[in-house]
């Protein structure tokens, strides 16, 4: 079970020259500062263990999928800003910029290693060298990760503090990995601002029990009822999942929220998630952007185009088959690794999401949880598993001072603090598989009441956890057909 707070460790102590007075995004729905604190008494969760604690809080009995009894946040984003120390707010381009240099050379020396020895000449078994150029990819997947990281810091201006040294150094690195950066910079800026938002979150939007149902060519009231999935099953989609999920997302805004003909421009009409269905982040005209945005639709789509033409000509004189290895493979390593660090960000049986009605900017950000993966997600990764929580806060912060601004939240989130830090690097990678199975589709909790029908936990068809609800179909006629509509048993 996740715990509700990290170990104790020692802060990074890193310099830098600057501090931001950006804060969280004011655009969300009921101003974080001024999001009502609860009394002290409703605030533990022993004050819920009776008929008059539910009926106080408004929202009734809400269980996560652990069962464990939730209550929504009672603080507001001033409280967490005013507890991080100020000089974490400090960047300083030099200090990016020389990870990004750190990263390249890695990238670089082991591709020069590899080429050099890894060789007929030094390595005459083929098993053997088949073997390393394996390790190969997934050591510069690693690194190439990194680097992505980097400029995910750019689009946050958590880089440096000039606005065109983020963008261009954001743009040039995510270009080479071959994500078009102003472009994503744009929707995931959206998603930060409606993170945990069913009816808005442009990133992650979990299956509800209708998406579920359907997807398995059930009937919604049908699920509680049925019989464990198999595991070759949830294998099988999880390696969907994370082999095509990036592309999908790309192309198809598979995970994001669907609602588009809401875009306040018109866009959106006639349009929907999907392939080839108008919603995508190559077009400058998708729903996902505005007009203001067009031109850096297309200078993102630019920087595709130089990096495809690059490895097309580099295809022409290497060969396909070395460009596989050298690029294409440790390519779909970073993209199995954002998959894999989005989705267990935003997927565990404590975590809740929102109706629209219920959510608020202070609630959506507590939704997110921090994991531990060791050498690999505090260097390589530069920290982005293991803070997560804080950089939905504050996304401006630099990863360096991510650490200590961390440690700093965690006596004002108190239990709606959430980390799952068990079996360190070993345990992210088990979490993946128990969230697959833990983690099928949200639901309202049973007990909910007034603005808790709107909070969502996990449920599942696996047994794990609290069961989900037991609805039983009602059919009416309209006209001459039959219409079966589900409803709490």
């Amino acid at each position: 079970m996740a715990s509700t707070a990290l170990p104790q460790r020692e802060a990074l102590r890193r310099t830098a020259t600057l501090t931001t007075a950006e804060s969280a995004p004011s655009t969300a729905r009921g101003s974080p500062e001024d999001t009502p604190r609860q009394s002290p008494s409703s605030t533990s969760l022993s004050s819920m263990s009776s008929l008059d604690g539910v009926d106080e809080n408004g929202y009734g009995k809400l269980l996560d999928t652990y069962g464990n009894e939730f209550e929504l946040p009672d603080y507001t984003v001033n409280d967490i800003r005013n507890a991080i120390p100020k000089h974490c707010y400090e960047r300083s381009g030099l200090r990016g910029l020389s990870y990004v240099a750190r990263d390249i050379a890695s990238l670089a020396i082991t591709f020069s290693i590899f080429n050099k020895f890894v060789t007929p000449e030094y390595i005459p078994s083929t098993p053997v060298r088949a073997l390393l150029w394996a390790g190969y990819t997934v050591i510069q997947g690693l690194f190439g990760t990194g680097l992505w990281v980097l400029a995910h810091e750019c689009g946050h201006q958590s880089f440096s503090t000039s606005k065109v040294l983020n963008d261009t150094t954001g743009w040039i690195c995510h270009s080479a990995l071959l994500v078009p950066y102003f472009s994503w910079k744009i929707s995931h800026g959206k998603h930060h601002k409606a993170t945990g938002n069913m009816e808005r979150d442009m990133v992650f939007v979990p299956k509800t029990r209708e998406d579920y149902a359907s997807r398995i060519g059930r009937a919604v009231h049908e699920l509680h009822e049925l019989t464990e999935e198999t595991p070759i099953a949830t294998f099988i989609h999880s390696v969907g999942q994370q082999l095509l999920g990036w592309p999908m997302y790309l192309f198809a805004n598979v995970t994001g929220h669907n609602n588009h003909e809401r875009q306040p421009e018109g866009r959106g009409k006639g349009k929907s998630n999907g392939w080839f269905k108008g919603v995508n982040h190559f077009n400058p005209s998708s729903p996902l952007y505005e007009a203001k945005d067009a031109k850096l639709v297309l200078l993102s789509d630019v920087g595709l185009a130089i990096t495809i033409s690059v490895l097309v000509s580099l295809c022409k004189t290497y060969g396909f088959t070395n460009m596989l290895v050298w690029y294409f493979l440790p390519y779909l390593w970073v993209n199995h690794w954002l998959v894999a660090i989005t989705y267990l960000q935003h997927t565990d049986p404590t975590l809740p999401h929102y109706s629209g009605a219920s959510w608020n900017y202070v609630r959506g950000a507590a939704a997110t949880i921090d994991r531990e993966f060791g050498f690999v997600g505090r260097t390589l990764l530069h920290g982005i598993i293991e803070t997560h929580v804080l950089h939905h806060y504050v996304s401006t912060i630099p990863f360096y001072h991510a650490d200590e601004a961390t440690e700093a939240i965690k006596p004002v989130m108190g239990r709606h603090y959430r980390a799952d830090v068990e079996g360190g690097a070993l345990g992210f990678l088990e979490s993946m598989w128990k969230s697959a199975r833990w983690c099928q589709w949200v639901e309202p909790s049973e007990g909910a009441k007034g603005e808790g029908k709107g909070v969502y936990f996990f449920r599942n068809r696996n047994g794990l956890g609290v069961a989900p609800l037991k609805l039983k179909e009602v059919k009416s006629v309209v006209g001459n057909a039959k219409v079966g509509v589900a409803v709490n048993a």
